[in-house]
């Protein structure tokens, strides 16, 4: 589930058009109309290892924090997509050339604010899971916030582009299973188990 998204996308960046014309304006368009309902799905690979409720210390926040980033990422990076993408496609396939590098410069911001949303969830959701699941999580961790630098100005185009993509990919994978192991005995929990112990003795 979490690896859907992005390697559905990685697919898409093999067809996606290098640049936009009045020939690829339709491909261009279209693409982005059968994207628009895919990209925010990339949110997932942070969603699901950090699943369940959030407990009250920093570790709650910082799921919260998490959340609020991917929730940035679906929203702004969607306005990308229907900004430089359904848009600017559809004026381009009408000859209004002169509008799309507006809408260019306009999708280009949207779509870095959302990149940034998707890195601050990705730093904050790797610190809570290396908190719970311990050093297991760093190989994951370090493939996704190289997939996040790249993804600032890589999109899915082919080639940097859908390597990114592969890159969120086996990172959401790594974590997700990382994750499946028990949680990692809390610190606290285990110093008052010894004076606990010691008490009894």
């Amino acid at each position: 589930m979490v690896t859907a998204a992005p390697l559905v996308l990685a697919v898409a960046g093999l067809v996606h058009p290098r640049h936009l014309t009045a020939a690829t304006a339709g491909q261009w368009a279209g693409l982005h109309i059968a994207l628009l309902a895919v990209f925010p799905f990339i949110a997932l690979g942070l969603v699901v290892p950090l699943w369940g409720r959030p407990h009250r210390d920093a570790e709650g926040a910082l799921t919260v924090l998490a959340w609020a980033g991917c929730l940035c990422y679906a929203v702004y990076y969607s306005g990308l997509d229907a900004v430089a993408g359904i848009s600017a496609g559809t004026v381009v396939g009408h000859g209004v050339h002169g509008a799309a590098g507006l809408l260019f410069t306009t999708g280009d911001e949207l779509g870095r604010a959302g990149v940034y949303g998707l890195t601050v969830a990705a730093l904050a959701a790797c610190v809570v899971l290396l908190r719970r699941h311990g050093v297991r999580i760093l190989p994951g961790a370090l493939v996704l916030l190289a997939a996040c630098w790249s993804f600032v100005d890589s999109h899915i185009f082919w080639p940097r582009g859908v390597f990114t993509m592969l890159g969120f990919a086996v990172a959401f994978a790594l974590l997700t299973v990382a994750a499946a192991f028990p949680r990692r005995p809390d610190a606290k929990a285990r110093m008052c188990g010894t004076a606990s112990r010691r008490l009894t003795k």
